[in-house]
């Protein structure tokens, strides 16, 4: 009778610790949303200033597509910290945006800077990882519909 009451107490417990990392995990999408976003306007304005002048325009609009995608994913990683859905799904989609920022559009930062164009063939995978991310809160989205039928 002991090791049966311990059982739920256990895992009672457990939940509770779980869903406490979850959000830890999502404040930290807060945060590190908030640093891609201010590191993509810099990124945005030194294209816009400093690359202008230096690099051809295929260069710069490459440029322009790599602080774009960040921007636009870091709000969406902000959204994520803000919301703090208890969903495992959601700090999925956080890991994965943090992901495909850091790998879409820092190799296409890369290759403008001068890195290798080999580079290229990675960036699709940090598209991949965004689009993880989306479908991650996509499961999010049905999960709590489902929920709601019941």
């Amino acid at each position: 009778m002991a090791r049966g009451a311990a059982g739920p107490a256990r895992h009672a417990g457990t939940g509770r610790r779980a869903v406490s990392e979850a959000k830890g995990r999502l404040d930290k999408a807060l945060a590190v949303g908030a640093v891609l976003g201010l590191l993509g306007v810099a990124a945005g304005a030194f294209g816009a200033h400093a690359l202008r002048e230096t690099v051809g325009a295929r260069d710069l609009e490459i440029w322009r597509t790599g602080a774009h995608y960040q921007q636009l994913h870091a709000v969406v990683l902000v959204a994520i910290g803000l919301w703090r859905p208890r969903e495992r799904a959601a700090s999925v989609a956080a890991i994965a945006f943090v992901a495909g920022i850091l790998i879409f559009s820092g190799t296409l930062y890369a290759m403008v800077l001068g890195g290798p164009r080999v580079l290229g063939a990675v960036t699709p995978l940090g598209g991949l990882a965004l689009m993880a991310g989306w479908a991650a809160l996509a499961v999010v989205g049905l999960q709590r519909a489902r929920a709601r039928d019941v």
